[in-house]
């Protein structure tokens, strides 16, 4: 009785400064963990995203119906890795030690990630086709954009907005929602992925604008992609992503990445 209490009152009298290597060890693997696994937050640079997203604004990725085999569907808007150079005119620094490892963590903005954010508009085995100023079909049916930025048309770009492509198994084809400052699919086809982003390359969808507190609200599935169903495997996604508010609390433990910027267009 007498070793447990010495050992009770040693634990108690432990100096802050003992215990603070632990706090921080156990802190540093919390944060490794949740951006693995979890919840990873990412800053959006540029404006390929307006009126859905603003520059400055971040956004909570889910990465963890990914592990449990969930594949993105028509409408959600994800975040995925440059499939081919897509990024290849934004300069980079080059990061110190010190960099990466925090970058690593997710303790600061990796310097090193090159990452894109866009809207999943075509799925394996879709058609997607665009004529001029007219709507964006997919598999025939044509979409309903209302959050396609004001003033540009849903096919908007240096083309004069035609092309139809059918979608490999596998791929998926991203538009911005702000389609003359989007260097998207639309702008790739012509390089060694013709537009399309690889499953494999996505980090996974954005469901949360988390910052600004003002602009706080989840990232929901347009109804219009209900109604552009391709073959029984690609069923279209539910018209609602749910996330419990009370997960906004993570949003200061999450660690952030900043997103390349991509050059306006206009």
């Amino acid at each position: 009785m007498r070793r447990a209490g010495a050992r009770a009152r040693t634990r108690k009298n432990r100096p802050f400064w003992v215990e603070l290597p632990l706090l921080i060890g156990m802190a540093l693997v919390l944060a490794l963990l949740i951006k693995t696994f979890l919840l990873q937050a990412f800053s959006i640079p540029s404006n390929s995203m307006q009126d859905t997203l603003q520059t400055g604004d971040r956004v909570l990725v889910d990465k963890l119906t990914p592990w449990f085999g969930a594949e993105p569907e028509r409408g959600e808007v994800i975040v995925f890795h440059d499939p081919a150079d897509w990024l290849d005119d934004v300069p980079v620094d080059e990061p110190n030690t010190v960099q990466k490892v925090l970058g690593f963590i997710g303790l600061m903005p990796s310097v090193e990630d090159k990452d894109l954010i866009k809207r999943v508009i075509g799925v394996g085995g879709d058609t997607v086709e665009c004529t001029g100023d007219g709507p964006v079909k997919v598999n025939g049916t044509a979409l309903d954009e209302p959050y396609v930025f004001p003033g540009n048309t849903p096919c908007s770009d240096d083309e004069g907005g035609r092309f139809k492509v059918t979608v490999p198994e596998g791929k998926l084809w991203v538009m911005g929602d702000h389609r003359q400052a989007s260097e998207d699919s639309r702008y790739h086809q012509d390089d060694s992925t013709e537009g399309m982003v690889p499953v494999d390359e996505v980090v996974g969808r954005a469901v949360v604008i988390a910052w600004p507190l003002g602009r706080w609200s989840t990232l929901p599935v347009p109804d219009t992609f209900d109604n552009a169903q391709g073959s029984a495997d690609h069923p279209a996604p539910a018209a609602e992503a749910v996330l419990d508010p009370g997960g906004i609390t993570l949003a200061a433990a999450v660690p952030l990445v900043v997103l390349r910027r991509r050059r306006a267009r206009r």
